[in-house]
């Protein structure tokens, strides 16, 4: 894939739980998919994992200057993985992916074309981008769930997210910092990106099955976690007030008023 002409470079944030027999074939596909040029480092969170996960990245370390593995002192979750990922990154754009391996690497460079550029700042261009997955994989009750939930939550946040649940995104570094941090935040990024004034797009995306392991959510655990936190995002987006700065003055060296 061929290198965006002066599109900042990106920082990969892959969080991961005893992802072992996924982890290293999701982080060889990123180097594969990203163009050297574009790809500023590909950071994988290990979230306290007893498996091999850690050591599955750290044999991939030579290979990929640019691979950096951090580990959590004991487990925090997948947004507390995500945020420590987005602290440590050194550039302005960040994607993220799952790390069971169920995004698709590929789909970054064709987020990443749809993502506004930082330094613009113009209204109307998207600081954050969510993958859509057209053809999910999922069946029986996780799709039920899947789409209960997508449908409570889009009534309730008025967010037009298709697809929360979707791992892959990519959105400005600057931005997510300054949002509020809370467990599960990696769930209602779109809602918290628009509640803090900024625009949010979609781009569809690809779906496909882990290869190894299992998911470590339940319907019924996912379930009571979300609506308790649905509550508060609600309520959030309700209070947020983001007023857009319509003038900056100040007084430059010579002493003349200067916007």
């Amino acid at each position: 894939m061929p290198s965006v002409a002066g599109a900042p470079r990106v920082s990969v944030v892959i969080p991961a739980f005893e992802e072992a027999g996924n982890i290293g074939r999701l982080v060889t596909e990123t180097f594969a998919a990203i163009a050297d040029g574009d790809l500023g480092e590909v950071i994988v969170v290990d979230d306290c994992s007893a498996d091999g996960t850690g050591a599955e990245v750290k044999a991939l370390l030579a290979t990929f200057p640019k691979l950096r593995y951090l580990r959590h002192a004991t487990r925090a979750g997948q947004s507390a993985a995500l945020r420590s990922g987005v602290l440590a990154a050194r550039f302005p754009i960040i994607a993220t992916m799952d790390g069971d391996g169920q995004n698709v690497p590929a789909d970054i460079p064709h987020l990443l074309a749809r993502l506004g550029r930082p330094e613009a700042g113009e209204e109307g261009e998207p600081a954050l981008v969510g993958g859509i997955r057209a053809k999910r994989l999922a069946t029986g009750s996780r799709r039920w769930a899947s789409r209960f939930a997508n449908g409570l939550r889009a009534w309730m946040l008025k967010d037009e997210c298709p697809d929360t649940g979707c791992g892959i995104k990519v959105y400005r570094r600057d931005a997510f910092l300054l949002l509020p941090f809370f467990t599960s935040m990696h769930r209602y990024l779109p809602a918290l990106f628009l509640s803090y004034g900024h625009e949010v797009a979609y781009v569809p995306v690809g779906d496909r099955d882990r290869l190894a392991g299992t998911s470590k959510y339940t319907n019924l655990g996912r379930a009571l976690i979300g609506i308790y936190d649905l509550i508060g995002v609600t309520w959030l987006r309700r209070r947020t007030l983001k007023p857009r700065i319509a003038e900056d003055s100040r007084i430059a060296e010579d002493g003349r008023v200067v916007p």
